[in-house]
């Protein structure tokens, strides 16, 4: 990307030599023009209005250059009283400068806004290469009930409040739903920041949600903001909404009531200006029957529903997913490309997929990275036990029960994307126990007394 460029405005011919230099030193280029130019674009062009001895015709020229762009600008004169200098700032400048003696702050303001303007191009960039990454074009899928869901996701896509729930299960690719919402809709441009509600602890989440006060407890030795507020102007996306505790739950609901929050310790509300995107593998009805989820919350998150169907209800979809999950990691790992065998593709089309894609895209890259042969039949297929949720796919079975655990905790990690706290729910134990389970330092006599109630 080009520099962004310093157009100097020249109402008299003072100061000449300064301005090359002073665009050299800020990383900037440089256009002098004696007249006010008719088209500048506020995303690569700064302007400054010039005038040595002639500093009356400023506010003119402010109030022309207003009226005409959106263009950030300032005013430099060689003197330049406090009522000159209010007048010129009404007028529209951002700031008023005398040369030399605020020579320095020119070169911060310069550098300051020059980074303003980078940093925003740098962001339309990211965003442009985001929603070619997150179109719906590139997500694989032929079958009728992922048309429809995609259908349903590009109707809100053009309003930027319309809050989303996405429901599916496990590695369906909600997530990817949620991006492809935000990086092709009017926010693309501001951050998309995501958090797994499952992963941290009550006290830690409303933290890092809702921001907190210098001295709300023990270890905040300084100010921080939430999420919410670092999502201002884009999308936040609340990944296991499910899982979030019951007092969390209504600091939530009042957030998206009021569409402002309160940080951890505060007395002010902050308004926010963001799309809440939520995802969970709960039956959110479900919970809110047994007296885990708030009625109204789910009401309030439930604007526009999605669900994403499981693998095993689009079994249309599993050939052409694999085969690009084939090509993928061959060009990643750069080995040849294998192709399925009529056998390798029955056994894909039978397999119950309980993980779904993602469990789907973990077979496909360990299949790439120990194949020895240029066409798979079966047996090159290494499903894990936990994937199969019955035969394992062949090879042999551990006969200690310490094995069958370890292969059990780590197919449950890798199913969960790591997520230590949701591994164990899937185990059927407590987080403590699959810690110590991972460290060695348990085992199947061990049992559970000693763990917290679950």
């Amino acid at each position: 990307m080009s520099a962004p460029t310093l157009v100097v405005v020249s109402l008299s011919p003072s100061f000449a030599d300064l301005w090359p230099t002073l665009a050299d030193a800020c990383g900037l280029a440089c256009e002098v023009v004696r007249e006010r130019p008719e088209r500048l674009d506020p995303t690569t062009h700064l302007v400054l209005l010039a005038a040595g001895g002639d500093e009356a015709l400023l506010p003119r020229a402010a109030r022309e250059l207003r009226a005409a762009s959106e263009v950030a600008f300032a005013a430099v004169g060689a003197e330049c009283g406090h009522h000159l200098a209010a007048a010129v700032v009404r007028a529209g400048a951002e700031e008023v400068f005398v040369v030399p003696a605020d020579l320095d702050l020119l070169r911060s303001w310069l550098r300051e806004a020059a980074g303003k303007l980078t940093a925003r191009e740098d962001r339309k960039a990211f965003a442009a290469g985001e929603a070619g990454k997150y179109d719906f074009k590139g997500i694989l899928g032929a079958s009728g009930s992922l048309a429809a869901t995609l259908e349903r996701v590009a109707r809100v896509i053009p309003h930027p409040s319309v809050t989303v729930l996405i429901t599916g299960e496990t590695g369906t690719g909600k997530e990817l739903i949620a991006r492809a919402i935000h990086y092709n809709g009017p926010r693309r441009e501001g951050p998309f920041v995501d958090i797994n509600c499952a992963a941290l602890p009550e006290h830690l989440l409303e933290s890092d949600l809702f921001g907190h006060e210098k001295g709300a407890f023990t270890d905040a030795s300084a100010a921080k903001p939430g999420l919410f507020e670092m999502a201002q102007g884009g999308s936040i996306f609340l990944d296991e909404i499910g899982h979030l505790a019951l007092p969390l739950q209504g600091k939530l609901l009042r957030a998206l009531q009021e569409r402002s929050i309160r940080r951890v310790g505060g007395v002010r509300n902050i308004p926010i200006d963001v799309r809440v995107i939520a995802a969970t593998h709960v039956q959110l009805e479900t919970a809110v029957k047994a007296g885990q989820f708030r009625e109204d919350l789910f009401y309030r998150l439930n604007v526009l529903p999605v669900t994403l169907p499981p693998l095993r209800k689009r079994r249309e979809d599993i050939l052409p997913l694999a085969r690009h999950y084939l090509e993928r990691f061959a060009g990643e790992y750069g080995v040849p490309r294998p192709t399925l065998s009529p056998r390798a593709e029955r056994a894909l089309l039978d397999r119950h997929w309980a993980g779904n894609i993602r469990e789907l895209r973990n077979v496909m890259e360990r299949t790439v990275l120990l194949a020895d042969a240029p066409v798979l039949e079966p047996e090159a297929f290494e499903f894990l036990p936990f994937e199969s949720g019955a035969d394992a796919g062949g090879g042999e079975t551990p006969v200690r029960l310490a094995d069958i655990i370890r292969v059990a905790v780590r197919a449950a990690l890798e199913a969960t994307n790591g997520n230590k706290s949701e591994a164990a729910r899937r185990l059927g134990i407590s987080r403590p126990r699959l810690m110590r389970l991972l460290d060695g330092g348990d085992d199947a006599e061990g049992g559970e007394e000693g763990d917290d109630a679950r």
